[in-house]
């Protein structure tokens, strides 16, 4: 039983949220960073790519590394690493490349435009909630 945020931005750079929980999320079990997937696990039609992720304490997923396990890597650049400088290394945490159930957090792209909401439903949405 797999929960995940799923992240999932447009090629215009619209990004929306969509949580998974349970059986819906298990189609995305096993698949690697750059592999895509149906989008209808999220109500879309087209693919999502799978572009990273991070695991339920923000250990970040990075492609280079494979399986789905954490492991300590030595980087001098890319996913993971901030302010490094010139010649600088630095051994972080890091995890593998693939999506198992310790992952929370995933980013997808979807090859075609989010469809828009318009301000009266969001507005009607949140009345129904309040009462």
């Amino acid at each position: 039983m797999a929960n995940f945020k799923l992240t999932v931005s447009d090629i215009k750079g619209k990004s929306v949220t969509k949580e998974l929980k349970d059986n819906d999320g298990n189609p995305l079990l096993g698949l690697q960073i750059g592999n895509e997937t149906d989008a209808a696990i999220v109500g879309l039609k087209g693919k999502l790519k799978v572009t990273g992720g991070s695991d339920k304490s923000g250990v970040p997923m990075r492609k280079d590394i494979h399986g789905a396990a954490r492991k300590r890597v030595l980087l001098s650049k890319g996913v993971g690493l901030q302010d490094a400088e010139i010649g600088q290394r630095v051994r972080k945490l890091m995890r593998g490349n693939t999506i198992s159930e310790e992952i929370y957090q995933l980013n997808c792209k979807y090859d075609g435009e989010l469809p828009v909401e318009a301000p009266e439903e969001k507005a009607e949405n949140s009345e129904e909630k309040k009462e």
